[in-house]
């Protein structure tokens, strides 16, 4: 059994991890991490981020103090682990700061609507204006590698969809990630991208001419619960966002249902849910049991894939789930018929 002592310094530990995380999130928001690609003095560095000098001296401070910096004399420079903040590095750890802060904003939200049992919705996502411009690219980074290599190959929807030159709709399209990636892929796709958030659809787009896909790849404003297609389509994606509006999946699926040509899928990509309580002791599911409660401020909770597969039947489709990332991770093909 642990001492009071021992549990006081484990508990220091993590108060130390949390801000550190919150410290990388001034950093990263403000771009100090990337006008630190070239050391700087503070003076230099407040010039190139456009930030004021006071705030700047203070940040690199405790930058310095956590490991982030290395100084020589008034010179500061990254270290390897500042460096690997950078939104631009390769396999970034950016989403690691955006959401550490977002974590803490859920969990103030939580407390504070508790007593009451409020359940405000995806609003609180915008309630912070530092947040909701990460929200999309902490998503691609967290994600769109793994999509690319593991579940673009093993899904052979998207095979199908390349060979008879289909479109795709991703509800939810957040920074435009996965249709980028899809239409990268495969030269024959087309895709629109739908999001209820206009920082979301211009993220989206200035990145999809940044990659010279706007010819195949547009952005509208549209939400999982009003949305429209100008004439059926192959494909609809729906990434982490059923759970969105599960109250509704009925409505949900009958839409996708009638959405789609014949032959074509929906394709749903959703957080495992664990059968067994006990998993989610499992470190690579302890900070979903966390999300869940946040996801129960927005009116959500996750899901299992026998739930899923269950109302796409019951729509008229034919599923078939693939789990990834050692069963936490389920992708839910649904196929019309």
């Amino acid at each position: 059994m642990a001492t009071l002592d021992e549990m006081r310094q484990q508990v220091m530990q993590q108060a130390q991890g949390s801000m550190s995380l919150a410290l990388a999130f001034v950093g990263v928001h403000n771009g100090l991490f990337e006008a630190l690609a070239q050391p700087a003095t503070v003076d230099e560095l407040a010039a190139r981020a456009r930030v004021d000098a006071g705030y700047t001296r203070r940040w690199c401070e405790a930058a310095y103090a956590f490991g982030y910096l290395d100084a020589e004399g008034e010179v500061f420079r990254l270290t390897e682990l500042g460096g690997a903040f950078r939104p631009s590095a390769p396999g970034t750890l950016m989403p690691f700061a955006v959401q550490s802060v977002l974590t803490a904003h859920m969990a103030e939200r939580a407390a504070g609507l508790m007593p009451s049992g409020e359940r405000p919705g995806e609003r609180v996502l915008a309630e912070r204006a530092t947040i909701l411009p990460w929200f999309g690219p902490m998503l691609e980074a967290s994600f769109a590698g793994f999509f690319e290599r593991e579940i673009l190959p093993a899904v052979d929807v998207y095979a199908s969809l390349d060979a008879r030159g289909g479109v795709a709709v991703d509800l939810g399209c957040g920074n435009g990630w996965y249709l980028r990636a899809l239409a990268s892929r495969f030269a024959n796709v087309r895709g629109i991208g739908l999001d209820g958030f206009e920082e979301n659809i211009r993220q989206a787009t200035e990145a999809t001419e940044r990659a010279g896909l706007s010819s195949r790849v547009s952005f509208r404003a549209g939400d999982l619960h009003r949305y429209t297609v100008d004439e059926p389509v192959d494909l609809v994606a729906m990434n982490r966002a059923l759970h969105h509006v599960w109250d509704r999946h009925d409505e949900v699926f009958a839409k996708l249902f009638a959405a789609l040509r014949p032959g074509g899928a929906v394709v749903i990509w959703e957080p495992r849910w664990p059968d067994d309580r006990a998993q989610l002791r499992d470190g690579r599911r302890r900070a979903m049991a966390f999300q869940n409660l946040s996801e129960h401020v927005q009116g959500n909770h996750f899901l299992r894939p026998d739930e899923v597969e269950a109302a796409m039947r019951a729509a008229g489709f034919a599923p078939k789930t693939w789990l990834f990332g050692d069963g936490t991770e389920a992708v839910i093909v649904g196929r019309r018929p």
